[in-house]
């Protein structure tokens, strides 16, 4: 069959990588792919990810999997090493197959079915529950690992936003860089993170109610992970006239109930919230940057 990148991928790579040739030459990778694994195509995923292409497949003995294809940027062989730690504890299960760069073959969930089909309290107790099986140790010593630390990535994305952000979210940028050098004093904890967990990020599954999937692994402190779910349907809390409260509610009961500091989250979810908001507006994503920036100022 023809391996068309659904246009939500082909959308998502333009903003952040354009003209560095991944998708040309994923048509051919993916077909490359599935027969390698001598596997029959049920169908791409769509709309699908902004990270990756996800075909649904058909093993050689019948079994139902993923082939999930991504480019190095988005560090296809961190997540694989982080699937392979967990070892189906709380994350969709790595499955054993030729090992292929950017090709990764996964347990089948139920991909149109997430956390955030749930009214939002069930939603938010179910996803904060996955996440918290997730924070195991680092493999090795805790330094001899492949993944990214919370200081490394957040060095990059303060470097970016001190370069990019405009005029006014000057002061908005000023509190996120803040917070984070506060934080970065010393952490807590150093625990294997999701990286990039949220509700969609959950999916339902058959050997368990609730895998998480698609993590961007990094090493450092739990707060740093759970900042991310603070914000979840963003849009809702903006749209809502107790919004600002709603988000602090959020946050003392998040953290209460995951047993991480309050102010930590609140920090790295201000931290979060801005550079993104930042980086929205950059790609052009002006009204996701003005829900994310207005969000940030409630913190």
């Amino acid at each position: 069959m023809a391996f068309e990148p659904p246009r939500r991928l082909v959308r998502a790579l333009g903003e952040t990588a354009p003209g560095d040739g991944w998708l040309e030459k994923l048509p051919e990778a993916a077909g490359q792919a599935v027969a390698l694994r001598e596997s029959t195509v049920e169908r791409v995923q769509m709309p699908g990810g902004r990270s990756s292409l996800v075909v649904l497949i058909r093993r050689a003995d019948g079994s139902p999997a993923v082939l999930k294809l991504a480019p190095p940027r988005f560090r296809p062989e961190a997540e694989r090493a982080a699937l392979a730690h967990w070892g189906g504890l709380g994350a969709v299960q790595l499955l054993d197959e030729p090992v292929t760069e950017g090709v990764l073959l996964l347990e089948r969930l139920h991909p149109d079915v997430s956390v955030r089909s749930l009214p939002e309290a069930k939603a938010l107790l179910e996803a904060a529950g996955t996440l918290r099986r997730l924070w195991v140790e680092p493999p090795g010593d805790g330094s001899a690992h492949v993944f990214e630390t919370v200081a490394e990535r957040t060095a990059r994305q303060a470097e970016t936003m001190r370069a990019t952000a405009e005029a006014d979210a000057a002061d908005l940028v000023r509190a996120a860089l803040t917070a984070r050098e506060e934080l970065l004093v010393a952490p807590p904890e150093a625990r294997l993170l999701h990286g990039t967990f949220r509700q969609s990020k959950v999916l339902a599954g058959e050997r368990s109610p609730w895998l998480a999937v698609g993590p961007d692994p990094v090493v450092g402190e739990c707060a740093f992970d759970l900042a991310r779910l603070v914000r979840d349907r963003v849009e809702d809390l903006i749209a809502s006239p107790s919004g600002a409260a709603i988000t602090r509610r959020r946050v003392k009961r998040l953290a209460e109930s995951l047993d991480v500091d309050q102010e930590r989250l609140r920090g790295w979810t201000l931290f979060r919230a801005v550079e993104s908001g930042v980086r929205a507006r950059r790609v052009g994503r002006v009204q996701d940057s003005e829900l994310l920036l207005e969000f940030a100022g409630w913190l």
